[in-house]
């Protein structure tokens, strides 16, 4: 509890600093490029349409049972964007902050928490895209849709906590940075973003047969996607095991992040 107030303290202490980096990156990322914010709203529906087409011409998604495929399709792909990008950026913000650090007293966490928040800006203005397909396929607008709010920011916790812990674990093994490309990919395919869970085969090893739809079940991601698809493109309330699931793996990401960070942080300023 100690630990909590004394982040939330410097949380409130430097939210100036925070923002003053948020609008820094922003304005990094989009300073050389002609279309600039437009450019968060095309890429999640162009590489929509894209994956729409090919998985409607090869899979035959039309005999899937998912009744709106397009949006069914982004609201996977914008969340797990948001995770890989949150993470991945978190993941080198001690490095990248090595001259500012060596020079001025700024709590370390503020890096990553700039860089997750970041990712989560750049994840509102993609709900733009989410918008455009709705709209396009006709989708009906739930009640529901406010209870998203939920996924979303336990998503934005877990997401913090995972990417302090790796910011930490790569400023001593940059190997890290490579690792979690790979895992990530890997990651992506058992987050249920373009596929019904309940579709899926078995899997055998030595004679013993794993349904993949329960092997999925224990990749958080796929509740934090599967509990805003419910919300938005069902119209259906989250269930209990989406709530619990969702806020206790968001709380113990955080906790496990928190932990780590804390007790390597001393040692930063030794090895960037």
């Amino acid at each position: 509890m100690q630990l909590l107030k004394a982040y939330a303290y410097d949380f409130w202490r430097y939210r100036y600093l925070l923002q003053n980096l948020i609008g820094r990156d922003f304005k990094l990322k989009y300073r050389r490029s002609v279309l600039g914010v437009v450019w968060s709203v095309l890429n999640p529906l162009l590489m929509n349409i894209v994956m729409v087409v090919v998985f409607s011409t090869i899979l035959d998604v039309r005999g899937s049972g998912i009744e709106n495929f397009s949006v069914y399709l982004i609201i996977g792909q914008l969340l797990f964007n948001f995770f890989n990008e949150g993470t991945s950026s978190a993941m080198g913000s001690m490095i990248s902050a090595a001259p500012l650090i060596k020079k001025v007293y700024i709590p370390k966490y503020i890096f990553p928490l700039e860089r997750v928040c970041f990712s989560l800006v750049n994840c509102l203005f993609s709900f733009i895209a989410l918008i455009i397909v709705m709209i396009f396929t006709r989708a009906p607008l739930h009640a529901t849709v406010l209870l998203a709010l939920y996924p979303l920011l336990t998503l934005f916790v877990f997401t913090l906590g995972v990417g302090m812990a790796l910011a930490a674990a790569t400023v001593f093994f940059r190997d890290v940075m490579h690792l979690w490309g790979v895992f990530t990919t890997a990651l992506m395919y058992f987050s249920a973003i373009f596929y019904d869970p309940s579709q899926m085969g078995s899997f055998q090893v030595g004679g013993l047969s794993f349904p993949l739809s329960q092997i999925i079940r224990f990749n958080p991601l796929y509740w934090y996607i599967t509990g805003f698809r419910r919300t938005v493109l069902d119209g259906q309330p989250l269930t209990w095991n989406m709530i619990w699931i969702c806020g206790v793996c968001a709380l113990a990401a955080l906790a496990a992040g928190l932990l780590i960070f804390r007790r390597q942080q001393d040692k930063f300023v030794l090895h960037i």
